[in-house]
């Protein structure tokens, strides 16, 4: 069952799916020696250098699965240890769509009339569209070059192909809205390149997927796991689960008033797709945590909070650039409680202590906006209860 009211409860701690107890004779030691079959790359070594008990090559059991720096054989799905991922996998697959699918006449109309939108929010749309048309990019990226390499688990694995495949419906997405808008394409692919709020952003993830994209990268010491948290957690919590939530509530927020809907009927579907995102990349750390529990340490956690409250800073000045004025019914000083409030909520799912305690959210509405089952006829469009298969319980 899909939870979409998580990213609106009251803050608590993300709850951890369980793990078996690890065997400790079946953990690397730190500084062990490139990963057997089943390591990342499923690359087997030569059968001189194989010991008489290889776990790389016996059948698998599910004591032997580990998120990272497990020697099991990573081509063996079964038997599951990590149903959590397995579960979202299927989900995920369910809930499949395709942005050509949404009308965007109405869209065009509006934007085509010169009375249809103010300057303001002219603005905001392109401003939004110039972040998000690279952001989901650098998302999928960072799983196909980098955190797909280090991650063990089949199951996650299997998680992670779907979203990178998500990651690029998005960025097709975002496309579709500006060609059939008629937007200048260089203007607004290049945003991240020229418009200093949203470069600023990027440019703070980027060390993120430099690390784990570099070829020699590999997990397996305190250092380099720790690294690989960080920037799970910098694409999970921070990307995800922060940066693009003040484009989704400006977008959502010009369908609430029956303007550009096939955008924001899009938006809707990207938003769903991420929080699921989130949510994985937040059992992924925790059980990381779990399997892994001297790694989180107190400057780690630190170093985090740091993170944290530059995430904040860099969104809110996203917020102020893309609305220098009030708009909408929304004015960018409203956004530094809401970014607060959720800074809190993703903290405090990973266990770090609340960042800006009694933070509230202004803008309850977004809870609707997550859970389709709500809107079953989203601004006279079409039914968003979307799936395919049937296969989709929300109850």
């Amino acid at each position: 069952m899909l939870n979409f009211d998580d990213d609106y409860a009251a803050p608590a701690a993300h709850p951890m799916p369980p793990a078996a107890p690890p065997r400790p004779q079946l953990q690397p030691a730190w500084g062990a020696p490139p990963f057997p079959k089943g390591g990342p790359g499923g690359i087997s070594t030569p059968a001189a250098a194989k010991p008489a008990d290889d776990i790389a090559h016996r059948r698998v059991r599910v004591e032997d699965k580990l998120i990272i720096n497990a020697r099991a054989d990573v081509n063996q799905l079964v038997p599951f240890k990590y149903k959590w991922a397995w579960e979202k996998y299927i989900a995920a697959c369910a809930n499949h769509w395709m942005p050509q699918e949404v009308n965007m006449n109405r869209d065009i109309a509006t934007w085509k009339d010169p009375n249809g939108l103010s300057d303001d929010e002219r603005h905001i749309i392109k401003r939004n569209l110039g972040f998000f048309v690279t952001a989901d990019s650098l998302a999928a990226n960072n799983i196909v070059l980098g955190t797909y390499r280090q991650i063990t688990a089949p199951e996650c694995r299997q998680y992670l192909l779907r979203q990178a495949f998500e990651e690029a419906i998005h960025t097709h997405a975002y496309q579709y809205i500006v060609e059939s808008l008629g937007l200048d394409e260089g203007e607004i692919f290049n945003a991240y390149h020229e418009v200093s709020s949203i470069k600023a952003k990027d440019e703070f993830l980027l060390p993120y997927i430099d690390v784990l994209s570099n070829p020699t990268f590999k997990t397996g010491t305190p250092e380099t796991d720790q690294a690989f948290l960080k920037s799970l957690i910098a694409f999970a919590c921070i990307m995800e689960g922060l940066f693009f939530y003040v484009g989704f509530v400006q977008i959502l927020a010009l369908g609430r008033q029956n303007k550009m809907t096939g955008a924001a009927e899009q938006y809707q579907y990207i938003l769903r797709d991420e929080s699921m995102h989130c949510n994985f990349g937040i059992d992924m750390i925790n059980q990381i945590k779990l399997e892994n529990p001297g790694l989180w340490t107190n400057a780690l956690k630190a170093e985090l909070k740091g993170m944290f409250e530059k995430a904040v800073e860099l969104e809110y000045k996203y917020a102020e650039d893309t609305m220098p004025r009030g708009v909408l019914g929304l004015n960018a000083p409203m956004f530094k409680e809401y970014l607060r409030f959720i800074a809190n909520r993703r903290a405090t799912q990973i266990g770090l202590d609340e960042l800006y305690p009694g933070a509230s959210n202004p803008f309850p509405w977004m809870a609707e906006m997550i859970d389709l089952k709500k809107e079953k006829n989203f601004f006279e469009t079409r039914v968003t209860e979307y799936q395919t298969g049937g296969a989709l319980a929300w109850d």
